[in-house]
């Protein structure tokens, strides 16, 4: 026992105190108004102006007037793809992204298409952005110390776990301090770059103009586009993240549209004026790459050379400490929006069920722990290497917003007799799809070979996965059918049978409390094999349901309650099923995002009142159980049978064996 105060003394330290469902002040604790949404979904698309930008324009070699042409298309693009997921959210207001419009617009198939590329995607985010992060801290330690590298990205990964675990606003919120400097630092070197020469700026456009006309007569118009295209394409690492505010509606702040409308203004406004921001900078301050430095690193070095030593180095030191940290902070747009599409995978049966609960501190705690966990695979799997991340990273991520524009030019094209500004929104959202194409195109062209195939590999493979997973769960609806038989015939006798008087039976008489799941199959063979087991023993039937708040219903207190008035309806048909048989019967509903831990509190009080009270559940048992068996269907029977024995309760449970 004192072990077990133990273990929920540190639980409730390290994670908090459990939340209520049902109190109406947690759903407002617990959301994100558009500011706090911004630093931690942004921080992903903000972190990239840390690599994008310095890629982009590296690519463009002697050339780095051309820079601002890029930083211009940049900033365009993120215009285009930021007010087409808009119109996204407008049209699936309750989240899912991408993953929900190729499912519900297109097809389940590509839906998982979507979903599978996502994943991959918001891990590889977690990976890379916590690689980088610790690249860039060590940059300021000790050679010797390199070899802690490693125990320092597991450290970060188990901090960040921890901090998810304990719910999204408490993720967020500590990373407010650091997300305003790094925004504040890298505005201010940005003005200061456009401003400080501002004399010399005619002389600089002449000059870029003139050697662009060089540039046009050595290699042409169709040379220039092709560098162009080049540079344009080695940035595309600067869009990831914009679909994080689609994915994780239903964590933010009600009116959820309006929200996230205003999240993603934030988000494309800082986004395009950083990148187009410091490209411009690069050109102006002659930035030219250092062995051993960033391009933000030169570009601080240059614009400080001037200032007094001590203002300048304290300036660069915080620019580029926020950097280090802002590029940890990325990672939580994976840990925000990976659970989420895993949850609403699990949902549609394309992934286990079991991802779609909620912990007692209402978080989708087993997709933080497997975003965390394949994170860290990925992490040990290449050394932590950035140069390998990169690779791998941001191709998925354009597979999603393609899919999710083709959706959306679909779904205003079906409905272009009805709604009256259809020809506005397809047009913003054929040019999504036209540029997001464009871009996926470019990534896979010039990233396959250097190791972008394994991506492509790894999401076929988790595609392939999702499909097993479906039609698992589809093969085994079908065995359930003649279970389900059952509902017909009890609702026909219902119908049939005359209201019949509650039968009287004393307080201390043998009751039998059965756990339920619904008026289902498998709550009245339960019933009726306890009948049929142990006839004339049990004269009154207690049952016991529970409702599972889970992502898809976690959406506010009405909802909440609007789901304990179904729990209540269903147990009483029970109740009326089983007087219509003879026996007295009554009922003890709740709703809980744990039913172990509900049942457990609830069979106290039920004991109280029926003293001779056998709790029976059924399990299901299937022809040839195996390990999917096992994952995909809930055994949590007998983690109550376990807890209720503790209490010194008599629990059965009853098999149902399942037909081929």
């Amino acid at each position: 026992m004192n072990l077990l105060r133990g273990y929920e003394w540190l639980k409730t330290l390290l994670l908090g105190r459990e939340r209520n469902p049902l109190d109406q002040r947690v759903y407002h604790q617990l959301s994100l108004v558009a500011f706090l949404a911004w630093v931690g979904l942004g921080a992903d698309g903000l972190s990239s102006v840390c690599y994008g930008p310095e890629e982009a324009f590296k690519a463009l070699g002697q050339h780095g007037y051309l820079g601002v042409l890029v930083g211009l298309a940049t900033a365009l693009t993120v215009f285009i793809i930021g007010i087409s997921y808009t119109k996204l959210i407008e049209v699936f207001p309750m989240g899912g992204g991408g993953y929900v419009v190729a499912n519900k617009l297109l097809s389940p198939t590509l839906g998982m298409v979507s979903g599978s590329a996502l994943l991959i995607d918001y891990v590889l985010t977690i990976a890379i952005s916590i690689a980088s992060g610790a690249d860039a801290l060590y940059s300021f330690l000790p050679v010797s110390w390199l070899h802690t590298r490693f125990l320092a990205i597991v450290l970060c990964m188990g901090f960040l776990t921890v901090l998810n675990l304990r719910g999204v606003r408490e993720s967020v919120r500590m990373m407010v301090p650091i997300f305003l400097l790094f925004v504040l630092t890298h505005v201010f070197a940005i003005v200061w770059a456009l401003f400080a020469d501002a004399g010399h700026m005619g002389a600089l456009v002449q000059q870029a103009t003139t050697q662009a006309g060089a540039l046009h007569g050595e290699i042409g118009l169709i040379g220039m586009l092709a560098l162009l295209v080049r540079a344009y394409g080695m940035g595309a690492g600067t869009y990831t993240g914009i679909e994080a505010v689609s994915d994780a509606l239903p964590i933010l702040r009600e009116p959820r549209v309006q929200t996230a409308r205003v999240t993603m203004r934030y988000m494309m406004i800082s986004l395009a004026f950083m990148a187009l921001g410091l490209l411009t900078a690069y050109w102006l301050c002659d930035v030219h790459p250092v062995h051993g430095k960033t391009l933000n690193a030169v570009l601080l070095e240059k614009l400080t050379a001037a200032w007094p030593a001590g203002v300048g180095t304290t300036f660069i030191f915080v620019t580029l400490g926020t950097e280090t940290v802002i590029l940890i902070i990325a990672a939580q747009t994976g840990f925000l929006g990976g659970p989420r599409v895993l949850a609403y995978m699990a949902l549609d049966r394309c992934a286990p069920s079991f991802f779609a609960t909620l912990s007692d501190h209402l978080v989708t705690r087993n997709g933080v722990l497997l975003m965390s966990g394949a994170a860290l695979l990925v992490l040990w799997a290449t050394g932590g290497s950035v140069t390998m991340l990169v690779v791998l990273y941001s191709i998925n991520v354009f597979i999603t917003f393609v899919l999710a524009q083709l959706g959306m030019v679909r779904h205003w094209w079906q409905v272009r007799g009805t709604e009256p500004r259809w020809r506005r929104n397809l047009f913003i959202n054929g040019l999504g799809l036209l540029v997001t194409s464009a871009i996926l195109l470019m990534m896979t062209i010039t990233k396959f070979h250097d190791g972008g195939w394994i991506t492509l590999v790894l999401t076929g493979l988790l595609v392939g996965v999702t499909q097993l997973i479906r039609r698992y769960y589809r093969v085994t609806a079908q065995h359930l059918t003649r279970l389900n038989e059952l509902v017909a015939a009890a609702d026909t006798a219902l119908t049939q049978a005359p209201a019949a008087p509650i039968p009287a039976c004393e307080a201390n008489a043998k009751t039998a409390v059965i756990l339920v799941s619904g008026f289902n199959g498998l709550g009245l063979h339960t019933f009726f094999t306890v009948v049929r087991l142990f006839s004339n023993t049990f004269h009154r039937f207690v049952f016991v349901q529970v409702g599972v708040i889970d992502v898809g219903n976690f959406k506010g207190v009405n909802e909440a309650e609007r789901l304990r008035e179904t729990v209540q309806v269903e147990l009483d048909r029970y109740v009326r099923f089983a007087r219509s048989q003879g026996f007295a019967a009554e009922s003890f509903g709740a709703v809980s995002q744990d039913v172990a831990d509900e049942i457990e509190r609830l069979a106290p009080r039920v004991t109280a009142r029926y003293p001779n009270a056998v709790f029976f559940g059924g399990q299901l048992v299937f022809p040839e159980e195996n390990l999917l068996a096992r994952w995909f269907y809930n055994f949590i029977v007998f983690s109550i049978q376990r807890r209720l024995h503790l209490l010194g309760i008599p629990f059965l449970v009853l098999p149902i064996r399942i037909e081929k």
